[in-house]
């Protein structure tokens, strides 16, 4: 876990095992088909809090200029804005997975980020290796 933050750090699968769990029952559409899974593991809000985040606090809800990166297997990267996972703006719990349908995944498979309110898979990132946050540079087309 890195970019923008003030404590980076290594989480294993087995570290995230140890943290308070909870689980999220899911309906997606992969490539695969209608897929419906629960899973079990951390919120991904708890674990980024943990690495201290360096929001600007001089600005207005300057966490909302946040955005998160994750990496997983082959390379493949989503994308989220703070605000989805922090709960005091959204309603959504984004999961760092450790089992799904109560199966724990192995060491080489996870853990998976899962995002229970997407309706397509594309954001659930398997073989997760990388977490970093950054903040969205103040000037953006032109604004200031």
């Amino acid at each position: 876990m890195g970019g923008e933050v003030g404590k980076p750090y290594t989480l294993t699968l087995a570290d995230l095992r140890k943290l308070p769990q909870t689980s999220a029952a899911v309906k997606f559409t992969s490539a695969k088909g209608d897929q419906e899974h629960t899973y079990q593991g951390v919120p991904l809000h708890e674990v980024l809090k943990t690495a201290e985040p360096r929001f600007d606090q001089s600005k207005k809800n300057g966490q909302l200029r946040g955005v998160v990166a994750a990496t997983g297997g082959g390379d493949y990267r989503a994308v989220f804005a703070w605000a989805e996972l922090d709960p005091g703006f959204a309603k959504s719990q984004i999961l760092l997975a450790v089992s799904e349908d109560g199966v724990p995944f192995d060491d080489a498979a996870g853990p998976r980020l899962v995002v229970p309110q997407d309706t397509k898979g594309g954001r659930y990132v398997s073989e997760l290796n990388q977490l970093w946050v950054g903040v969205v540079d103040p000037v953006v087309d032109g604004a200031k």
